[in-house]
């Protein structure tokens, strides 16, 4: 076949500028420590390394979202801790109160510790974190969730809190209202609730009972009334009588699966309530028993029963504040655990891009070399037989 000096010297030149080109984007590798400068090097890697790197930064994100959450978590949880330790003191004081040989004085002395252990709360519950949210506040978190006006403290915050992603499929809460942690309190014994008649004059207290038959237990006020110190008589809201007895001081009462337990010496016409137990606030709690404890009205009797209510509703409080504590360990640990597997994730995603797009230096070398010598071979042949003419034949 003939080939013409022009189709010779296009095919040569193409040749060494296909040469150069592939010599050229070696050695950018080489210089970039990428192989992939853009999309063109190789569309199909190029895609699937995207596709990567979107992964890795959403895992990124995750982690730091679980960074975050962690030292909220962590501030909620010493917030709690210090609300215990307080609410841990005032039952100890409240069981101090509880004793019929002190004197008016020591009762409100005892109130005084008490009001402040009651500010002690309060500043927990209002609590921030380093950027000044309230980690009570819910998703009203820059609103002081809890106002003191006079005795009574009231929740300005709301009752829903964020959520925040650590994963692509798991959410945890952020913290937790403060309606429900400092605000929502089963009064009583959980079930009902216990009083001593205002106007009662015997020295007979009741304590805060318990829940015998659960099936047997019928929702509503009742009254215990004494016909006389030996004898009482229980009656429901309608008045219809549910019960009888012979009283003994420390015998227990039972009716409609619950039971009671009346100690002392009840005057005839004496009485005394069972009610549904509602919701009582720890705060509210702390001031009734600030009230029963600086009160020079009520007898004996009277402060031993508003006493061991008070009591039995701090107990309350610290199983809630318990229950929460455990709550936020468990989140805790799940953000743990799921910091953890994105680490690994991220290192294999990582290995992957790098395996997809970095320059694997010895190779590249190698290939270099190989290049720059295929070009250098297609310029001297190409000089060389640029070179021939048909006189360099004729004599």
């Amino acid at each position: 076949m003939t080939i013409s000096t022009l189709t010779f010297q296009t095919n040569a030149l193409a040749q060494m500028e296909a040469l150069q080109t592939a010599l050229t984007q070696t050695q950018t590798e080489l210089s970039s420590g990428s192989k992939l400068p853009n999309a063109a090097a190789d569309p199909g890697a190029m895609a699937q390394v995207n596709q990567l790197n979107m992964q890795l930064a959403a895992s990124q994100q995750y982690v730091t979202n679980g960074n975050a959450l962690t030292a909220n978590l962590q501030l909620e949880q010493s917030a709690l801790t210090n609300a215990t330790n307080a609410l841990q003191s005032a039952r100890d004081l409240a069981v101090q109160g509880n004793n019929s040989a002190l004197s008016l004085q020591d009762r409100q002395d005892i109130a005084t510790q008490l009001q402040q252990l009651e500010q002690t709360l309060l500043g927990s519950a209002n609590s921030t974190d380093s950027k000044g949210n309230y980690l009570f506040g819910g998703t009203a978190s820059g609103t002081q969730p809890f106002v003191q006006s006079g005795a009574s403290v009231a929740y300005q915050g709301a009752s829903q809190v964020n959520q925040v992603q650590i994963s692509a499929d798991q959410s945890v809460s952020a913290g937790d209202a403060g309606d429900s942690v400092f605000m929502s309190i089963p009064a009583g014994n959980g079930t009902f609730t216990t009083a001593a008649g205002a106007g009662n004059t015997g020295s007979g207290s009741i304590d805060t009972g318990s829940v015998v038959n659960p099936a047997a237990w019928v929702p509503g006020t009742y009254t215990i009334s004494f016909t006389s110190p030996a004898a009482y008589q229980i009656t429901d809201s309608a008045g219809a009588v549910v019960g009888s007895g012979n009283y003994t001081s420390g015998d227990a009462i039972d009716f409609n699966g619950v039971e009671v337990t009346i100690s002392g010496a009840p005057a005839a016409g004496d009485s005394y309530t069972v009610a549904p137990a509602g919701q009582a606030s720890v705060f509210s709690t702390i001031n009734n028993l600030i009230a029963t404890l600086n009160s020079s009205s009520l007898t004996s009797a009277q402060v031993t029963t508003q006493i061991g209510g008070a009591i039995a509703q701090i107990d309350n409080a610290l199983g809630n504040f318990n229950g929460l504590q455990a709550s936020v360990g468990g989140r805790l640990n799940a953000v743990s655990t799921v910091a953890t597997s994105s680490q690994t994730t991220q290192t294999q995603l990582q290995g992957t891009i790098s395996t997809l797009s970095s320059t694997d230096y010895a190779a590249a070398t190698t290939q270099l070399s190989t290049e720059e010598l295929a070009l250098q071979a297609a310029q001297e042949s190409y000089a060389s037989i640029a070179k021939l003419s048909l006189f360099n034949y004729i004599s």
